[in-house]
């Protein structure tokens, strides 16, 4: 029987994980911080947790189990037209971007650290890691536009099969002491193995697609399948070439997120919380392994050594990859600041330190505090600065108060023209040519698709947009947009109008958007309502003017919109009872008064545009 020590320490991880990445998202910080500091304060500082213990020999291996899912599912986010022209930047930042960060990161710990040579190649080695673990979530907290994301998406996940291979054969080359034959003997295994890892990986997503295609597989085993493919390719790509695993799972996400004949769309959703969890557990037990005394060893070299990091070998490393690139400088900039080093650095470092040990070298106890003072180090540092440098360089916004539009209809038409006018930034999609065209016409920025299309996010500019509004005839459709785009801007930030009928099974309504403005609002009454000559308005409530006067004036022939304060607005809900405050503008579509009150009041005018 499992003691119940085990149980709680298995509790508290999970605990600290859930509250690490709410407190996060409360906070708008990176999660990955509060893991770190959550960990280390269970580790070492309070010694609630004792992960070595808890897991003995089996920490390690779970971790690296760990680690290939992660890196699968990365790879099912990579999509190959993203890149559009970036490929070779990526290409370069993975070659000769890691070989340049492995001579200044090794020649950096030998000078500055004092390291015997072999030992700096082997930090070298082991520190041209950054991946998936940290750059991913930095990424979905930081949102950049443009071809950044993409490029350190890519660059993240590449680089660990390839820096993990790089670390072994230095390892291997340290232990048999023949370092110096390291270069020579680099390429041919490095090819070696990731030649088997893409050639199993190729072979178990071939399996996959297979499967789901002739239906073989039911729905509600198609993750386990999944999972059992991709730890099954992992294992035998190490047993036939060690340390190739990492390269399977890769290409395996790669290869079945750029194929179309099977849907993975079940799989996708499952692995995107599955990374979440593996994540946020595999953190914090890394971090409660360190000892308080490891950290005692190092002194001020260890922050010039990380300076050097960040502010010699990636820029040294970006400069070269991007020459010549359609980068431009803001990019390449932001793509410089960005190289935390995660999971893979600390998995490898802390199997290589022991070894190493254990053959005499006195100076690899070093090892693993170095590295993980570089994880906290450069976590923390771009952790903090990268979503205001983004920002600062205009490749991304805080929190995007623009609207995505699912339809163009004369409504949406209507009510994007007073957000723009307003400041806010919108598109709409549908398609209805017609529709569009009008939409044009009024000088809106209007796309003709589906917004079901699985290309779409490839194709339009979402700058600015951190929100969708569904407000087509087709109640299915408006399902099915808030269902992909809560994905993709939270599930809070995304509405539909509510249906003429009960059109939402039980099932459905579980995964139904808030009803827009009112539970009466639908799309046909809307339509019917502009036909009739009701239009979106601005109006300004003061203190002279409150919304009590603007209901008196309106009566029922208002219908409340949006709530503007300052820079940022509020979508009205179907249930929702607002009371617009003094200084704040309300937009609402409002039906021609009789001929008696057909002028508004003095107060009631288009606002100053606002930022969003």
């Amino acid at each position: 029987q499992m003691p119940q020590s085990v149980i709680n320490s298995l509790l508290i991880v999970l605990l600290l994980a859930a509250a690490a990445q709410w407190l996060a998202w409360a906070l708008r910080l990176p999660a990955i911080l509060l893991l770190l500091l959550f960990g280390f304060l269970a580790g070492p500082v309070f010694g609630v947790i004792h992960p070595d213990t808890l897991f003995g020999t089996l920490l390690l291996p779970l971790v690296s189990l760990s680690v290939a899912l992660i890196l699968f599912e990365g790879g099912l986010g990579l999509n190959v037209k993203e890149l559009r022209g970036a490929g070779s930047v990526v290409w370069r930042l993975v070659t000769l971007g890691a070989l340049l960060t492995w001579a200044v990161v090794g020649l950096a710990a030998h000078l500055i650290l004092g390291l015997d040579a072999p030992l700096a190649a082997l930090l070298g080695a082991i520190l041209t890691v950054t991946g998936p673990t940290v750059v991913l979530p930095l990424l979905d907290f930081v949102k950049p536009k443009g071809a950044v994301g993409p490029v350190l998406k890519w660059e993240g996940i590449v680089i660990d099969p390839i820096g993990a291979l790089l670390a072994v054969v230095v390892f291997e080359a340290v232990l048999s002491g023949r370092l110096e034959e390291a270069p020579l003997h680099l390429g041919w295994v490095l090819l070696r193995s990731l030649g088997a890892g893409a050639v199993l990986g190729l072979a178990a997503a071939w399996l996959l697609i297979q499967m789901l295609r002739r239906l073989i597989v039911p729905d509600g085993l198609q993750v386990i399948v999944t999972m059992t493919l991709v730890l099954g390719a992992f294992g035998l790509a190490n047993l036939f070439q060690k340390e190739s695993g990492l390269a399977a799972a890769t290409v395996m996400g790669i290869v079945l997120a750029n194929q179309r004949s099977a849907d993975l769309r079940g799989i996708v959703e499952f692995k995107e919380n599955l990374r979440v969890l593996l994540l946020s557990g595999v953190f914090i037990l890394l971090s409660a392994r360190l000892r308080l005394e490891d950290f005692s060893r190092l002194g001020a070299e260890t922050a010039v050594f990380l300076l050097v990091v960040v502010v010699v070998a990636r820029p040294l490393c970006v400069a070269a990859a991007t020459a010549g690139s359609p980068l431009t400088w803001r990019e390449r900039l932001f793509v410089m600041w960005m190289a935390p080093r995660g999971i893979v650095a600390a998995a490898v470092s802390s199997v290589f330190s022991l070894a190493l040990e254990q053959a005499g070298y006195a100076q690899a106890r070093l090892l693993l505090p170095i590295t993980f003072a570089c994880i906290v180090g450069t976590v923390v540092l771009y952790g903090l600065t990268a979503a205001p440098l983004a920002r600062r360089l205009g490749l991304s916004e805080r929190d995007p108060q623009g609207f995505l539009f699912v339809g163009a209809t004369r409504f949406a038409r209507a009510a994007a023209s007073a957000l723009r006018q307003a400041g806010f930034n919108v598109l709409l999609v549908d398609t209805n040519l017609a529709a569009v065209a009008e939409a044009r016409t009024a000088g809106l920025p209007a796309f003709h698709g589906s917004v079901l299309n699985e290309d779409l996010l490839e194709k339009i500019d979402l700058a600015g947009i951190g929100r969708l509004l569904a407000l087509t005839p087709n109640a299915e459709v408006n399902l099915l947009a808030t269902d992909r785009f809560g994905r993709v801007f939270g599930r809070g930030s995304v509405y539909q109008l509510p249906p003429r009928t009960d059109f939402f099974g039980q099932t459905a309504r579980h995964h139904q958007a808030p009803s827009l403005f009112d539970t009466e609002a639908t799309c046909e009454a809307l339509e019917q309502l502009i036909e009739q000559g009701a239009t979106v308005r601005a109006t300004s409530i003061t203190d002279a003017f409150t919304y009590e006067d603007f209901r008196r004036h309106h009566g029922d022939r208002a219908l409340l919109l949006f709530i503007i304060s300052k820079s940022r607005i509020k979508v009205v809900t179907a249930g929702q009872n607002p009371a617009p405050r003094s200084g704040q503008v309300v937009l609402s579509l409002v039906r021609p008064a009789p001929a008696d009150q057909s002028l508004p009041p003095a107060s009631e005018a288009t606002p100053a545009p606002v930022s969003g």
